[in-house]
């Protein structure tokens, strides 16, 4: 089975506390909006201690088009994303020249030719590379591209697929737009970029990390639970405050489906690769779970330390696990997006790590 071969993920320069943040969205706020000192504790109750952004905070008092800041998009995912790359390439022993596929995954800009082939080029990796750029999966991203990479890996063992994540929720932020979903947004959402590789079952397999399965899952007549409203000025986020209720009602069964299908069963897990959306997020999931405490450790970790990410943040958590160890047997990655929609991949590692 084709398995993750190494996992990388970028801090910027420009990390910030969620102290600052605060601080900022307050100034900002304030004066047109008049619910901003009452609802100001949202900053407070995140779990969030620091945030990963990928320009400095003065950057955000401007008024930036939405020609600017998505010109900015382009070139720092471009930057970053080239950073990534090579440490996930070094960390995984790889020249550039043995990738065979590159899939994109971000929604938080535009840009056509799409990154990948901007990536692509940037690095002359092989022109014949199969790449796909997928767009619009928010928080689900993650996941999804991991599914995605490892059904190409399947389908050609000699395969070595780069996957690239990059989310820049900041440069998203529409200054004039004082609404309460803005505020709240305000407090959770950072910038990160990710890359991953996998491989097919004919490369050595130092990681014991093998894919199993995935699950896609698009929940009918729920369009206005996620999602960005587009605008003359930009993107508009939109989420509802229902995403909790949605998940407390529906994972659990969605979990025991998706496991039952593969022999398996909840108590089976031993990891938890969860996408980190937020606080009241996390507690949904342990309650419909009945998960124990620190089952959502690592997760929970990477929250604190970069903010909600969107699609790159599951593989941030991702490589903490890589990093700082799994526990033998299985390990399930999640995260819900905009549709509404869930992303599943069950994962098996091979001995302690």
């Amino acid at each position: 089975m084709p398995f993750i071969a190494a996992a990388s993920t970028i801090d910027f320069p420009y990390k910030i506390t969620q102290n600052e943040a605060r601080a900022q969205a307050l100034e900002m706020f304030s004066a047109n909006f008049p619910e901003a000192e009452r609802l100001i504790f949202a900053f407070d109750n995140t779990e969030i201690i620091n945030r990963n952004l990928c320009k400095p905070l003065d950057y955000y008092r401007n008024a930036n088009s939405f020609e600017e800041r998505n010109n900015d998009y382009i070139q720092t995912a471009l930057d970053w994303s080239v950073q990534a790359i090579k440490d996930c390439l070094n960390k995984a022993g790889l020249r550039k020249d043995e990738i065979t596929d590159l899939i994109f995954v971000s929604t938080t800009g535009l840009a056509t030719p799409s990154l990948d082939g901007l990536i692509i080029n940037e690095l002359r990796l092989n022109p014949h590379v199969n790449r796909f750029p997928a767009f619009g999966l928010g928080c689900g991203g993650g996941v999804s591209g991991m599914a995605k990479a490892n059904t190409f890996a399947k389908a050609n063992p000699d395969a070595v697929v780069l996957l690239v994540a990059v989310e820049l929720c900041s440069l998203t932020l529409i200054k004039s737009d004082y609404s309460k979903s803005n505020f709240i947004g305000s407090s959770l959402f950072s910038d990160g970029v990710a890359a991953c590789i996998i491989k097919g079952d004919n490369h050595a397999n130092d990681t014991g990390v093998n894919y199993v399965a995935a699950s896609s899952k698009l929940y009918y007549d729920t369009l206005e639970v996620m999602g960005w409203d587009f605008q003359d000025t930009g993107f508009k986020v939109l989420f509802s405050k229902d995403i909790p209720a949605f998940i407390r009602e529906h994972i659990n069964d969605d979990i025991e489906e998706f496991l039952h299908k593969q022999g398996l069963a909840l108590s089976d897990i031993k990891n938890f690769v969860f996408h980190p959306g937020g606080r009241k997020v996390l507690e949904a999931y342990e309650g419909a779970l009945n998960l124990t405490n620190g089952s959502l450790k690592k997760t929970r970790a990477a929250m604190a330390e970069y903010g909600n990410m969107s699609s790159a943040s599951v593989l941030y958590v991702l490589e903490k696990f890589m990093s700082e160890g799994f526990k033998e047997g299985y390990a399930l990655m999640l995260a819900m997006g905009p549709g509404f929609s869930s992303e599943m991949v069950l994962l098996e590692v091979k001995g302690k790590r």
